[in-house]
């Protein structure tokens, strides 16, 4: 491992420490935890989309050999979830733990099978008998708002939230003047996180504690707890949230699940460990869903091809209820709030509905509506150009707030901080034409093959803190976070934080942050995080916070702490507190390379010989800082080059060019680790994934085999270049990037792919596009 210019660890490329344990298989996932005497769950699940039940009858699945106890929401106490809005616009609804009167989605769980064995308990699912009345089904967006639609939750009309945001008078007349009005329909598919290691719930009665300690794969450790709590009406102190190792997330586990709750009053009841892991056919039926939409926009632009104003009717098809905490109202107010992105855009008005249906419901899925704004801002760019005779890179250079402009506040009344908006626009122009895309897009034209080229400009608004969430005004509202950095008398180094890693590489990242500020190397900075009862409440890992937010909350405690180190340093040195220089191990003398001690020597003393000490440096080397800033903003430009079979239909990106500013790099591996998985989910947002249902409402994509994940092979080759443009909103400079990938690439390969059908006379504007779609 080489430091940065050999003083700095933030910026170097320091390998994973994660890696090594989970390459030779030593991770610590929920599956691997349970013990010869662990009890196992599995779900009675609807095979209806919408029906009352009037009748359960357990009586057979408990002869079953094997099993031990079969639950329903009765035997439960009826335990369910209110997530909340406070504003009028939003209908809470209430979501059982297990369903008890209905069922609104095929795969609602409605009753818990506990065995001996895994075998045992599938095996009593199947005796259990529940009666169902089906009863009529709304499976889209236009059938849920007709007039006399079957309502999914009565009194509701199916709209659960409904925004009317920035509406601004002078629309109607800019649009009866504009020179050039387009009007256009975007629409997106439903898709499935899936992460590699689906949801997993491990719960066991710890007597010694009074507790239900539960082990769960989540993003979000002590929203799950505070969830559980609030479920089963018990207070938190009762309950232990440990998230270990987690094999991904992309916002499915960013919720509170019913499952989790479950297995705690399971656990509770029968003073057993009780584990539970859905298998892939839950996951892709049972499991939350995200991003589909639709979007209804008319755009003004003038003769110079310069927006003049926006309007834009969003309706999210938000499943059959409102996930914890968060809402339905996440993607709505996400599309309605952020679509004018990086675009200057004088005069907007933007309605936002969720809408319910009988499908799964949606949660925040990696990039939270971004994807789906910056595609329409995108495709209205491409459309303005081709509609005015402008190039498509000009158009975006006229339009987009440029570098003289920051801090900018838009007419969406959000305060951007500084970004590269336009240089990484132009340095992705130059790139790809230096490498030839052009040329090789017309050579492979001229032999009659589909080629095209597609770009997106966007800024991902990361590390959203209280200042920004509270404006959403949820009853339980995110944004800070709490570090605590404590020094033993070794010298060595543990950070506890409220974020929750599922794959980032916090454990190296954070390390890198804290061995900065207390002149150690990263090996010697071990990260706590995940569980409730060490570390202080927080609001785990999503929307790109962790780094911004828990990284720099660990930056503030580890100054505290350094801070302690120098005044200590300093009486031992006899010398001036300013003068002393934490590095290599080392407290040293500024110019004097040869006067110095070693910090673990500093560290012994403070807790083996503090009486040896002045008054103010005695005893604990420790500190615990909040960080809660308002967000920053990330950027970059995206391109990609794809071509078309038109014997089949076939898409393939062939490359793709990025050029990102995440501000301050901590880790250039870990961000471009992130880039790539980002865009590949993003390729597979377009052109790959998309979740159905039949008119019943059965699902018809449960499995990989209907549900099609791009393989390495149908992911190509990713360049990326770097920008840096510190925030001012953050404590090491750093912005969120974990889903900028997603973020832009569906636009940029939908932008590609008309391109590429540009001289047939067509235009798609959904994703994905399948090749069907093409022949069509």
């Amino acid at each position: 491992m080489t430091q940065v210019d050999g003083t700095r660890w933030v910026g170097a490329r320091v390998p994973r420490k994660e890696d090594r344990r989970m390459l030779l298989g030593r991770g610590r996932f929920v599956s691997d935890m349970t013990r010869a005497d662990t009890l196992h769950a599995a779900f009675v699940r609807s095979p209806y989309a919408s029906a009352r039940i009037t009748r359960i009858d357990v009586s057979r699945a408990k002869r079953v050999d094997g099993v031990l106890e079969v639950l329903t929401s009765n035997d439960l106490g009826d335990p369910g979830l209110v997530a909340v809005l406070e504003r009028d616009e939003f209908k809470p609804t209430r979501m059982p733990m297990l369903a008890m009167d209905r069922v609104r989605f095929v795969g609602e769980p409605v009753a818990v099978v506990i065995a001996e064995d895994a075998y045992s308990a599938e095996d009593g699912i199947e005796a259990v008998d529940v009666e169902y009345e089906i009863e009529p089904v709304v499976m889209d967006l236009a059938a849920a708002l007709a007039e006399g639609a079957p309502e999914v939750h009565s009194g509701t009309g199916n709209c659960l939230v409904d925004l009317v945001m920035f509406d601004d008078p002078a629309l109607p007349e800019i649009f009866a003047n504009a020179p050039l009005v387009l009007a256009a329909k975007f629409t997106s598919g439903r898709v499935s996180g899936l992460p590699m290691e689906g949801r997993a719930t491990l719960a066991e009665w710890d007597d010694r504690d009074g507790q239900v300690v539960v082990h769960t794969s989540t993003q979000v450790p002590h929203q799950a707890r505070s969830g559980i709590a609030q479920a089963l009406d018990i207070p938190e102190r009762t309950i232990r949230v440990i998230a270990p190792d987690v094999g991904g997330g992309f916002g499915q586990k960013c919720v509170v699940s019913r499952e989790e709750v479950v297995l705690a009053k399971a656990a509770m009841t029968l003073r057993r460990q009780v584990v539970w892991v859905e298998d892939r056919a839950e996951n892709l039926t049972a499991s939350v869903h995200g991003h589909e939409q639709e979007y209804d926009v008319q755009a003004a632009f003038d003769a110079d091809g310069r927006i003049l104003g926006l309007a834009a009717d969003i309706k999210c098809d938000i499943g059959a209820y409102s996930v914890f905490p968060f809402t339905c109202a996440v993607e709505p107010l996400m599309a309605a709030t952020e679509l004018p992105g990086i675009y200057k855009v004088p005069a907007y008005r933007a309605r936002g509905r969720g809408v319910s249906t009988n499908k799964t419901p949606t949660a925040p899925y990696r990039g939270v509506s971004r994807p789906q704004i910056v595609l329409v801002m995108e495709r209205l760019m491409e459309k303005a150009a081709a509609q005015l005779g402008i190039d498509s890179v000009e158009i975006r250079r006229r339009n987009m707030i440029l570098p003289g402009e920051f801090p900018y506040v838009g007419v969406n009344k959000i305060s951007y901080d500084e970004g590269s908006y336009l240089e990484s626009l132009e340095l992705t122009e130059k790139k790809i034409t230096e490498a030839g895309w052009y040329v090789e897009r017309d050579q492979l034209r001229e032999q009659g093959v589909h080629a095209g080229i597609g770009f997106s400009c966007f800024s991902e608004r990361t590390a959203y803190g209280t200042p920004t969430m509270s404006q959403r005004r949820m009853r339980m509202t995110p944004g800070y976070d709490t570090a605590h950095v404590r020094m033993d008398p070794s010298g060595e180094v543990i950070v506890t934080t409220g974020t929750c890693g599922h794959g980032q590489g916090h454990e190296t990242t954070f390390a890198q942050i804290v061995a900065d500020q207390l002149g150690v190397h990263p090996d010697q900075v071990r990260l706590r995080q995940g569980d409730t009862d060490l570390t202080s409440y927080g609001w785990g890992t999503f929307g790109s916070r962790s780094i911004v937010i828990g990284g720099g909350a660990a930056r503030k405690a580890a100054a505290v702490v350094a801070e302690k180190l120098r005044k200590i340093a300093a009486h031992m040195l006899e010398v001036s507190e300013n003068d002393v220089v934490l590095a290599d191990g080392n407290a040293g003398v500024r110019g004097v390379p040869d006067v110095h001690v070693p910090i673990a020597e500093l560290a012994r003393i403070v807790h083996f010989q503090a009486h040896q000490l002045p008054a103010d440096t005695r005893y604990a080397l420790e500190a615990r800082e909040t960080a809660d800033p308002p967000g920053t903003f990330s950027n970059a430009c995206h391109a990609v080059f794809v071509t078309i079979d038109p014997g089949t239909g076939e898409i393939k990106a062939r490359k793709f060019m990025v050029v990102e500013d995440c501000g301050v790099i901590i880790n250039p591996m870990v961000v471009d680790g992130q880039v790539r998985g980002g865009i590949a989910q993003g390729i597979a947002c377009a052109l790959y994934e998309k979740i159905t249902f039949d008119t019943e409402g059965q699902p018809t994509t449960t499995t990989l085999m209907d549900y099609l994940v791009p393989t390495a092979t149908e992911i190509c080759p990713i360049e990326i270049h770097h920008l840096e443009t510190p925030s001012q909103f953050s404590e090491n400079g750093s912005k969120g990037m974990g889903e900028g990938g997603t973020i832009g690439a569906p636009a940029a390969v939908l932008n590609a792919v008309n391109d590429a059908l540009a001289h047939l006379g067509v235009e798609i504007d959904h994703i994905p596009v399948l090749p069907e779609d093409v022949l069509r």
